[in-house]
């Protein structure tokens, strides 16, 4: 019954390690160039972005998920963010500080 229990352990760990990895592999980090609150935008400078298929660094504009992210960051911050791909474009679903 032990090697039952250590297994299933290792599994665990296997497994939570993976998520987190995930995880940390979707959020990019950039710096916020320009807020539109009117628009709901955000200019974004960001490195590569693979959760999104972009390979290079980029400086975009991204609609945001919920407006009120637009009042937590200034222009000049940098910050951790994370994106998904629409038809209407790309929008942030998620940002914060980066620390």
């Amino acid at each position: 019954m032990k090697p039952i229990i250590r297994l299933t352990a290792a599994f665990a760990l296997t497994l939570g390690l993976t998520v987190n990895a995930l995880a940390q592999a979707a959020s990019i980090n950039g710096q916020v160039k320009k807020i539109d609150e009117g628009a709901g935008k955000i200019t974004l400078k960001h490195g590569p972005a693979k959760s999104l298929g972009m390979d290079e660094p980029m400086t975009m504009v991204y609609r945001v998920k919920d407006p009120a992210m637009l009042k937590q960051v200034k222009v000049g911050d940098m910050v951790a963010f994370e994106a998904q791909e629409a038809a209407s474009g790309y929008t942030v679903t998620k940002m914060e500080k980066a620390k």
